[in-house]
């Protein structure tokens, strides 16, 4: 069956939808931790996809105002706090005020002055050419207006400045989505990334900023535990529409695989745009 990647509108309106993703979906840092548990755990690239990243941003001067939009829980920069040049002013920004109290709490502890703020990135209060780079990290598929919030990032950037946007592509965890797909019964179980990816993300850049390259990760997932993969499931934002009899079947299914084979295989396809204003 042709993998389809259309979305139905409800579930456009749920995965742009900015209620839900502050009162539900993103409410704290639960969903998101049960989910990057799988990366951390079971990625066959052991360089790992933040230092990848922190890598690109290294190319940035000593002294460099930086602004992330959609940080979550800041494991990026928990992560590699001690590779943050003294010379940084980093305010570090999510639509939900749960992620930002995570991404606070990671960081508090780090010692480095960070800044934290509740931010829409379709209304970035901030003057023009503010920043001399903002970060977007896997989030713009959540936005409503995408076009409105880039053209916010493009105002707020400094001439010469960078727009660092990450996503995943068409591919990513396309197993998770046939395995949901086959149990949900249903010809469409879509991935809410669609909306902006490294297949569809160059067109919608390209219109403000003309100087766009692309970088993609190497890296898959080898599964050797059942448990953390099901807990990745039941943290989705369409987990809801599968029953417990529909989970049961695809734990047992899931469970039989590994046992046959010892391990899971779950394609990854990430990586980022890099525009220059």
């Amino acid at each position: 069956m042709i993998r389809e990647w259309k979305l139905e509108s409800r579930n456009v309106s749920k995965f742009t939808d900015q209620q839900y993703l502050k009162t539900d979906q993103y409410k704290d840092a639960s969903n998101i931790d049960a989910r990057v548990e799988i990366h951390k755990r079971f990625s066959t690239n052991p360089y790992g996809w933040f230092n990848w990243v922190f890598d690109v941003l290294l190319k940035l001067p000593a002294n460099t105002k930086i602004l992330e939009l959609g940080c979550g829980p800041a494991y990026m920069w928990r992560e590699c706090s001690s590779r943050v040049p003294a010379g940084w002013d980093i305010t570090l920004s999510d639509l939900s005020a749960g992620m930002v109290d995570a991404a606070w709490r990671n960081l508090v502890v780090t010692g480095r002055n960070f800044k934290f703020r509740e931010i829409d990135a379709q209304s970035i209060p901030f003057e023009d050419e503010t920043f001399d780079a903002v970060i977007a990290n896997h989030m713009l598929y959540h936005v409503p207006d995408r076009a409105k919030a880039i053209a916010e990032i493009k105002r707020v950037l400094k001439p010469g400045g960078h727009f660092i946007a990450t996503t995943v592509g068409d591919n990513h965890l396309k197993e998770i989505t046939d395995w949901f797909r086959r149990i949900h019964k249903s010809e469409v179980w879509e991935s809410f990334a669609n909306l902006f990816t490294l297949e569809n993300g160059l067109g919608q850049l390209r219109p403000f900023f003309p100087n766009v390259t692309l970088s993609r990760y190497e890296d898959n997932l080898h599964v050797t535990e059942l448990k953390p993969l099901m807990a990745y499931f039941r943290s989705m934002a369409r987990a809801s529409e599968l029953s417990d009899d529909g989970f049961a079947k695809l734990e047992a299914d899931l469970e039989n695989e590994l046992k046959e084979k010892g391990r899971i295989f779950i394609t990854k396809d990430s990586g980022l745009f890099e525009a220059v204003k």
